[in-house]
């Protein structure tokens, strides 16, 4: 889906990608690379069987960004997984640490999440980041704990682009950023 996927400017999702996922003793793991996901297949070999998987194809904003293995999502702590895509213009949050705005947003989900579940840590985020931005286009977060999985679907833009999509059965629960085709 990320090689035939293009943002409504034409974008696209080749400046790496990564994966998390949880380990049988409940640890978090991640794997990123700077090749395009659909160059990099072999290595989806080895991500072992597990609960809970996170992945990020990136989209780096800005070409000094770009190249840069730091900056390819997910990014994990102890307890969370998190992805960020989105388009925000004009942000003035400069206490918040980071050097690019999907680093600043994991901080501030971080710094809710202490305080908070993440449903309203999320709401939190979103409502810090429309009143400290000039324009969103677009905030979609995925957040996983150990037990669940997590989503912010909040845009002003280009909703054929920017709509979350989900599906559910009895054996899995997916949010991913493109229609999925399941039987």
């Amino acid at each position: 889906m990320a090689e035939k996927s293009r943002a409504f400017d034409g974008d696209w999702q080749g400046d790496g990608w990564g994966v998390s996922w949880l380990d049988t003793h409940n640890n978090w793991h991640v794997y990123k690379s700077l090749k395009p996901i659909w160059e990099d297949r072999s290595s989806f070999n080895t991500v072992p069987a597990t609960s809970i998987i996170s992945i990020h194809a990136r989209s780096a904003s800005f070409p000094e960004h770009k190249d840069n293995l730091a900056f390819n999502q997910p990014y994990i702590n102890d307890d969370y997984s998190f992805v960020f895509n989105g388009l925000l213009k004009g942000v003035t949050l400069p206490s918040i640490p980071g050097t690019i705005g999907a680093e600043k947003i994991w901080f501030l989900l971080q710094s809710f999440l202490k305080k908070y579940d993440p449903e309203t840590a999320l709401e939190k985020v979103k409502t810090v980041l429309i009143k400290n931005t000039r324009e969103i286009q677009a905030v979609n977060i995925g957040l996983a704990s150990k037990t669940a999985i997590y989503s912010l679907n909040y845009f002003t833009k280009h909703p054929e682009y920017y709509t979350l999509h989900s599906f559910t059965d009895n054996h899995v629960e997916i949010t991913c950023s493109e229609q999925l085709d399941m039987l």
